[in-house]
């Protein structure tokens, strides 16, 4: 299985990226795993062309990195953490062996980006840092994957 998490900008909390570090290690007892850190073009006066660069940015990296493509979003779809298992199971029966999670930048994505999403995931109708939210994605994942194994990490 591999797993790609794509996201724009890089954490510049170092607590936050020793968190991240540690799922990471963690992960690679179910596959390998990737952090793709793009370009944040983020600038006020122009959120508009800010959303359609980190965009393109986006869609040329999952050209690469073809895949299930699930887009973490607000707007998306609830799952408590033993359905998005159940999901992720499904997934990879359905023959994909590459997700791609995708976290946008601070003024969200653009359509492009929804249109090639497989899947809109909300964790919380609350927003949260990207960078922290990053952190949350990859203890989620670390935990749908225990599930998945039946390790006792989940309880």
């Amino acid at each position: 299985m591999n797993i790609n998490v794509i996201c724009i900008g890089k954490v510049k909390e170092k607590y936050i990226n020793d968190g991240i570090a540690e799922f990471s290690k963690r992960m690679q007892a179910f596959g390998k795993l990737s952090i793709i850190e793009l370009k944040e073009f983020g600038n006020d006066f122009e959120r508009e062309l800010s959303i359609k660069k980190e965009a393109e940015s986006i869609l040329a990296t999952l050209e690469k990195k073809k895949g299930f493509n699930i887009l973490l979003d607000i707007g998306g779809k609830n799952f408590s953490s033993e359905e998005m298992s159940q999901k992720m199971e499904e997934i990879t029966v359905k023959g994909f062996s590459t997700i791609n999670f995708i976290i946008g930048g601070s003024y969200g994505v653009s359509d492009d980006i929804r249109k090639v999403s497989n899947l809109s995931l909300s964790f919380s109708k609350m927003t949260f840092p990207h960078q922290l939210m990053r952190l949350i994605l990859m203890e989620q994942i670390y935990r749908w994957f225990s599930i998945i194994n039946n390790i006792k990490y989940h309880k």
